[in-house]
């Protein structure tokens, strides 16, 4: 066994309310004695997506021992339970850029002759890549073509949204998301939207918002997932809008590190925001 990224579940915080089940499409968490647990370590991809949908905050990554993620395993395990599980976890990996693990459950699927989900839906275009009985939180949607020329509005409404794509939160947004590309990126702490009145004209007007909380969230995950986002999508420059405390600080050094180690010469901008909700930087 090897050290790798794998879920925690703190017994004492869950309640067995079973909302992390139908968000493992791997199998790995199944409810025992009314309490989640983490079945089998090959089952856990480690990318987290149960812990937004667990209520009591009793899911967590850590990174210890465990046995080597299986995705052939995985499969064995996914295609006795249909279909729609099928597609779910092929739409997991696909999201969360794991393209080697994706292309080993397709090749698993059409070895067992069994029909790829994804594949029959590629050859439906849309501007809109929203996903059937998807939750709506997290369907990804590109709204640029329809930002691209001004709208006509009451004059009673003062301002007009400069939002251009779905999701934002950065925990959610799949590194293959189409409108990451040929972009310019806004980072904003979560607190900025609503300190800064003026937040939509200044700073996301024309640009690609993520948004997240360097406090709160796991930072080992930003790191990652902004790593890949800038190493391998086309981001023309990053601007990371944050409050003045600091602990909105840490993610500077994050962003910077990512860029450097990507080799791109990406411009970067700060801008700082006070509780009172002024511009100092």
């Amino acid at each position: 066994m090897a050290k790798r990224k794998i879920i925690k579940i703190d017994e004492e915080l869950c309640n067995g309310c079973r909302l992390c089940i139908p968000n493992c499409p791997e199998g790995a968490i199944q409810i025992i004695d009314d309490k989640a647990r983490l079945i089998s370590d090959l089952f856990c991809d480690g990318l987290g997506v149960c812990i937004g949908h667990c209520p009591q905050g009793a899911i967590t990554i850590e990174e210890w021992e465990a046995e080597e993620y299986d995705e052939r395993k995985v499969m064995e395990n996914i295609v006795k339970q249909g279909r729609n599980v099928i597609k779910a976890h092929l739409e997991h990996l696909k999201d969360h850029g794991q393209d080697e693990y994706l292309a080993q459950a397709i090749d698993f699927l059409k070895s067992k002759n069994i029909e790829v989900p994804l594949e029959e839906e590629k050859k439906q275009k849309t501007h809109r890549h929203v996903r059937p009985n998807a939750c709506p939180g997290s369907s990804v949607m590109d709204f640029r073509e329809e930002t691209a020329s001004p709208k006509k509005r009451p004059a009673a409404m003062r301002a007009e949204s400069e939002l251009r794509q779905w999701p934002v939160q950065i925990m959610l947004v799949p590194t293959i998301a189409p409108y990451l590309d040929n972009g310019d990126l806004l980072i904003a702490a979560d607190c900025v939207p609503f300190a800064y009145a003026n937040f939509h004209e200044d700073f996301l007007k024309g640009k690609t918002l993520l948004v997240g909380c360097p406090k709160l969230d796991d930072i080992e995950i930003y790191q990652e997932k902004l790593s890949q986002i800038i190493k391998n999508r086309n981001i023309k420059s990053i601007a990371y809008a944050h409050m003045e405390v600091p602990c909105c600080f840490g993610l500077v050094g994050l962003i910077k590190s990512a860029i450097a180690e990507s080799g791109k010469n990406i411009p970067f901008h700060q801008a700082v925001i006070n509780i009172k909700g002024e511009r100092i930087k």
